[in-house]
């Protein structure tokens, strides 16, 4: 059953990395998608901006709350990553843009720590903004050829839901 649905998911991953770096590959979006790689390293870009959010003084709580729910939603994205231990893309014709500090690939630690930013920081900095960013991040991963789109989704899925849950732990606390 499991390879069932391991076949078709692999032509469809396959064929959206090859589209999207035929579609990408020799525009400036493979600059942007470095920065957002760079600016997305174990949620590196992420823990700055909610640590100078909590230097603002203004709703310092909600930036703390949102920050560890992207480093936990990092975390989570990394242990599961060691767990499963499926190998990045190895496609001749989309060979990888950046270099990794893992040859794992699910969950894209950079799509958990990025959806989870959305999640916490939304409500602070603007909503449509995180989840422009997010997208922006998710297609990066698949552009630079690090990641196949079923390890974004998972991981944007994975990034959510586990900061929604840190920011219900918070509010349980505070009621």
């Amino acid at each position: 059953m499991m390879t069932a649905f391991r076949v078709p998911l692999a032509r469809v991953d396959h064929a959206v990395l090859r589209s999207t770096r035929r579609a990408l590959g020799g525009t400036p979006a493979v600059g942007l998608a470095r920065g957002l790689s760079r600016f997305g390293e174990h949620a590196l870009g992420w823990i700055a901006l909610g640590a100078v959010g909590w230097a603002s003084g203004r709703r310092r709580e909600d930036w703390v709350t949102a920050t560890v729910g992207v480093v936990t939603a990092h975390a989570a994205g990394v242990g599961v990553k060691r767990v499963v231990r499926r190998v990045r893309p190895a496609l001749e014709d989309v060979p990888a843009l950046v270099a990794t500090p893992s040859r794992l690939s699910f969950p894209s630690a950079h799509s958990c720590s990025t959806a989870a930013a959305a999640v916490g920081f939304g409500p602070i900095v603007g909503r449509p903004a995180m989840v422009g960013v997010t997208g922006l991040m998710l297609v990066s991963r698949v552009l630079l050829g690090v990641h196949y789109p079923s390890d974004v989704i998972s991981g944007a899925a994975l990034g959510a839901g586990t900061a929604a849950l840190v920011r219900r732990m918070s509010a349980s606390r505070e009621a």
